[in-house]
């Protein structure tokens, strides 16, 4: 009996698994292809001079994002010390990284450091 319940509540995981899968694959078509069309709204807009461009559905509008990266991390870092600019950085753990660092140094523990474990589950396709 417990094996029937088991082998129903894998046939549905592994449905469920298909369709998220097939909707993740029809996201990316989506996102790519508006990225096409946002790429020709840029150009629309450049060909004109416009900054925006106001239709009855709706207007356009261009806007600079500046999106900042270092080549050299080891002078970034010394930089931000040096200058207590540690705003200037994301706040998270790297996990992978973090697990490898206790593993390979278990007397060290960062100060304040939190482990958040939960169990998941896996489901295989049978052969």
């Amino acid at each position: 009996m417990t094996d029937v319940k088991a082998e129903k509540l894998i046939n549905i995981y592994r449905k469920m698994s298909a369709r998220l899968s097939e909707l993740e694959q029809e996201q990316d078509t989506i996102k790519a292809q508006r990225k096409i069309v946002a790429d020709h709204m840029l150009e629309l807009l450049k060909e004109t001079g416009a900054e925006s461009m106001r239709t009855a559905t709706g207007t356009i509008y261009r806007t600079v994002r500046p999106r900042y990266t270092t080549t050299d991390w080891d002078s970034m870092y010394k930089f931000i010390v040096e200058n207590d600019a540690f705003h200037l950085m994301q706040q998270r753990v790297h996990d992978t990284n973090m697990k490898k660092f206790l593993e390979e140094n278990p007397e060290v523990l960062p100060p304040g450091l939190n482990c958040l474990s939960a169990y998941t589950i896996s489901v295989r396709k049978s052969r």
